[in-house]
């Protein structure tokens, strides 16, 4: 006996002005899940307030399934198991991401120039790489970035103007260590802020064991203070320590 598809009613917000971007998410979760969906759009904001209204919910899309109202579109992911993001939840993927990108950009940038892979200098190309990437994310939003920062630099809270200086000392650190030039300016500029954020995170975590969250990709990170923020500091110390031995 052939079986009778699975049928799903959607209703979503489609504006000349405005295409809710859950709407199409819906759209195409129902279709992945092998529904024929009935696709009700909702082509002005008179007409989805008064949807709303009927069935007595705050916002659209909603979805229904034989006749159940299932809900938006994080209610339509836990319908089908998918996971659902909390909202505050950390998450370690922007420093995945990041620090991924960085050791791809030394490795391609290592084979281009020997048609090979040098360990060294690729390892000191992805530190300089991160180190400027880390850097770019604290810049987007400086103000919101002293904000987290202060929450535990020990430098930072002595003289508030540090705050705003860390994010441009990095950067230009990882500049010039990806240039190899000036490592009179580059050395001391990372092994300072590295040192001093080392242990400005190791005292307000494994010390006094609060409970922060990194500033190390910006004033709007879900990451949690420790490892991630620890090992960006460790990581520019030792390369700066390590270019420092290598110019004796």
């Amino acid at each position: 006996m052939k079986q009778l598809p699975k049928r799903a009613v959607l209703y979503r917000m489609v504006m000349p002005e405005h295409i809710c971007p859950y709407g199409l998410k819906s759209l195409d979760l129902l279709k992945r899940q092998g529904y024929e969906v009935e696709d009700h759009h909702l082509t002005s904001h008179a007409m989805t307030e008064v949807f709303k209204k009927a069935e007595g919910v705050k916002t659209t899309p909603q979805t229904f399934i034989e006749g159940r109202r299932i809900g938006g579109h994080d209610d339509l992911r836990a319908f089908f198991d998918h996971p659902v993001k909390a909202k505050d939840a950390v998450s370690y993927m922007p420093v995945v991401a990041l620090f991924g990108m960085a050791a791809a950009l030394a490795l391609a940038i290592s084979w281009d120039e020997v048609g090979g892979l040098l360990l060294v200098q690729t390892l000191q190309r992805f530190v300089a790489i991160a180190m400027c990437l880390l850097a770019l994310q604290k810049l987007r939003d400086v103000e919101s970035f002293s904000t987290l920062f202060l929450n535990y630099d020990l430098l930072a809270r002595r003289w508030v103007r540090y705050a705003y200086l860390y994010p441009f000392a990095e950067g230009l650190a990882g500049l010039l260590m990806l240039a190899d030039v000036a490592p009179w300016l580059s050395v001391p500029l990372a092994l300072f802020i590295g040192t001093v954020g080392a242990v400005s995170v190791i005292k307000a975590v494994y010390v006094d064991k609060r409970e922060l969250k990194c500033a190390c990709v910006g004033g709007d990170s879900a990451v949690p203070l420790g490892f991630v923020s620890l090992t960006e500091n460790l990581m520019m110390a030792a390369m700066a320590l390590w270019m420092a031995s290598r110019a004796v």
